[in-house]
């Protein structure tokens, strides 16, 4: 739409020319004098704006015929009919709170016109233009504690789950019903079936992100262990030690049958970041091999998930007694503002820590036992 665009009804505001760009939907009153003086019935929306930009929008709906109302206080004819029934779609969009500028609230723009296909058309062009946003995600394996924080889990689920629905954003929903429920669905589940996730979502506290980050990783992480401590000795033979394989970058990794096995401690491997886990680049991973909309060059074979990587992403949805991770990283303890990040697929810098209780003994014959800890870098 060129010029002075398409004209359409917007609720609590009147006519409006409506213009799209390339970065956001605008619209102009045709009659400014109409709603100059009014309150606008836009839902939950604090302040008025004349453009809607497509990366504030997380869904659009085309909906049922039905009303869409006019400035308060006035009834005008629009379109030749009176302030009633007509062809409508929403605009789902985002804001901030004024009370709490670090809290996102969902509103909605209501647009009708008497025209069923140009409510159609403008949908599908506007879904386009949402599509095109290459970070949202559009499957997610979401987990649900049911008793973290007096039962919010389960409560602050059914609250955001609409959010996911109407942003069509497919997601498998699991009910954790025991401790270590999601570290073993996660340590089980086969690389092919884990490819067909953009990521996984904790409904929980601190503990159950805790759960699915050591799931993942303690069957995934290719990294060596640090170097042994002084005086000990490795676990295994020298012919598994010779399993571990210099990618060029002075960073040694574990061959899959070396992958439980400690460096000696003579090895020439750089621990200037360790225990950090190194980045794709540095520790030689083809991101691109591992990105689940890329077709495998071998056939039926499916590449292996190992981490890090660039495309799998976690998400958590505070309902715990204390929820950190999220205070440290949104700064606000709400089940609906995570929710939205999570769909807009917005990201923070993830650290992760491998922490290796050794062995105690060298001729103890047990591996040492490694978790992992995160935390975020601002």
């Amino acid at each position: 739409m060129q010029g002075d665009g398409e004209v359409l009804f917007l609720g609590g505001v009147g006519e409006v020319a409506v213009t799209l760009g390339h970065d956001g939907l605008s619209f102009l009153p045709l009659h400014p004098e109409l709603g100059s003086s009014c309150l606008s019935s836009i839902g939950l929306l604090p302040k008025l704006e004349n453009k809607i930009k497509f990366s504030d929008v997380y869904a659009v709906e085309l909906l049922d015929e039905g009303p869409v109302c006019g400035p308060w206080n006035t009834r005008i004819v629009v379109q030749g009919k009176k302030n009633s029934e007509m062809h409508r779609f929403a605009v789902h969009v985002i804001t901030r709170s004024r009370k709490h500028p670090s809290q996102l609230v969902p509103c909605e723009y209501l647009f009708g016109h008497k025209d069923p296909e140009t409510c159609k058309s403008l949908v599908e062009h506007l879904s386009a233009c949402i599509n095109n946003e290459q970070d949202r995600p559009k499957n997610l394996m979401v987990f649900v504690h049911p008793l973290c924080g007096k039962g919010r889990g389960c409560k602050n689920w059914e609250m955001v789950a609409p959010l996911f629905d109407r942003a069509n954003v497919n997601t498998k929903v699991i009910i954790t019903k025991r401790a270590g429920h999601a570290y073993d669905t996660l340590a089980s589940i086969s690389d092919k079936e884990l490819k067909k996730f953009d990521g996984v979502v904790a409904v929980g506290g601190d503990g159950l992100f805790n759960e699915i980050l050591n799931g993942l990783l303690n069957s995934r992480n290719k990294t060596s262990y640090p170097p042994t401590p002084e005086g000990f000795g490795y676990f295994g033979s020298t012919e598994k030690c010779q399993g571990y394989k210099n990618d060029g970058l002075n960073n040694s990794t574990p061959t899959s049958e070396a992958v439980n096995v400690m460096l000696p401690v003579g090895s020439n491997k750089s621990d200037d970041h360790e225990p950090l886990l190194s980045t794709g680049q540095s520790v030689g991973l083809d991101i691109s091999s591992l990105n689940p909309n890329t077709e495998s060059s071998t056939g039926d074979q499916v590449p292996s998930v190992s981490f890090p990587n660039d495309w799998f992403r976690l998400g958590i949805i505070p309902s715990g007694s204390t929820d950190a991770i999220v205070l440290s990283t949104t700064g606000e303890r709400d089940a609906v503002t995570s929710a939205l990040l999570i769909i807009f697929g917005r990201r923070i810098a993830l650290d992760i820590a491998q922490v290796v209780r050794w062995k105690s003994s060298p001729s103890a014959e047990v591996l040492p036992t490694v978790r992992y800890a995160a935390s975020f870098a601002r």
